[in-house]
């Protein structure tokens, strides 16, 4: 360990703090405070409004379609990174990283150009078929889903990692089948890096603006998520309803991590 001096210590400490600060703490304070400079008015204001009302509705419903498919997803993902050797297990690893590192916008526009009803790739099949997905929800939930999947994966993995298998292989070797190894030894092991995957892919599901307003189209009342409707107050000189909007979404986000972190025990962090 490099010993480091007291006056160091604290210079790191307010850079640190000043870096966090100015960059997260100051832009959501003034977000609050223009939401409340009305008092509750502002937020009476959104949520009276249908066109806000609506919105929320739908990105709730988007948000926990997307949790729910890459929570599935993600631990069985993490499952076989950890439990299981295969050819183009670190080709695997690798692509899961990349809604981390490719552009939301860009996403969306993949998404447009291999499912477009006219000129995309399974688009006119999926139509034919009676289903749309572009400019509809299932086009928002895959493009939700697509930027919030490392998140379950890179909480679960490392935990899988240190509890290791031998537990799991005693209740084989004791007649447990997997289902039962399952759910009674590797989900009670896990569940709180599951939780806290959840928790963060909720909160990004939340906030996801490029790879939605793409696919979506952004039609009023019908694919209008909480913040498309953030940009079109804010563009239609409604800034109080846009800033009440913003306040619901960061209100909904931090209440989520605030109550994981109450309920966590203390022995597990």
């Amino acid at each position: 360990m490099v010993d480091v001096s007291a006056p160091t210590k604290w210079l790191l400490r307010l850079l640190a703090v000043g870096y966090v600060f100015f960059l997260v703490a100051w832009p959501v304070a003034l977000v609050v405070k223009e939401t409340f400079s009305d008092g509750l008015g502002n937020l009476v204001e959104a949520l009276t409004d249908s066109q806000v009302t609506g919105a929320l509705q739908l990105t709730l419903m988007v948000a926990l379609w997307a949790v729910v498919i890459n929570t599935l997803f993600g631990v069985g993902i993490s499952l076989l990174l950890v439990r299981y050797e295969f050819p183009g297990k670190r080709m695997l690893s690798a692509m899961i990283d990349i809604p981390l590192s490719v552009s939301p916008v860009v996403v969306g526009l993949a998404l447009l150009l291999v499912y477009n009803g006219r000129t995309g790739w399974f688009g006119p099949s999926i139509e034919e078929a009676g289903y749309q997905v572009i400019f509809d929800t299932p086009g928002m939930i895959m493009a939700t889903c697509f930027v919030a999947l490392p998140l379950v994966i890179r909480e679960v993995v490392p935990v899988l990692h240190e509890i290791g298998d031998d537990q799991e292989q005693a209740a084989r070797s004791l007649g447990a089948n997997a289902p039962q190894t399952f759910w009674r030894i590797t989900l009670p092991s896990i569940k709180w890096a599951v939780v806290y995957g959840v928790v963060l892919s909720l909160a990004r599901s939340l906030g996801e603006f490029g790879a939605v307003k793409i696919v979506s189209g952004n039609i009023t009342g019908r694919t209008q998520t909480a913040t498309l409707v953030v940009e079109a107050k804010y563009q239609n000189f409604q800034q109080s309803t846009a800033y009440a909007t913003s306040f619901l979404l960061i209100f909904v986000s931090i209440a989520c991590l605030v109550v994981v972190a109450f309920l966590r025990p203390k022995h597990d962090s």
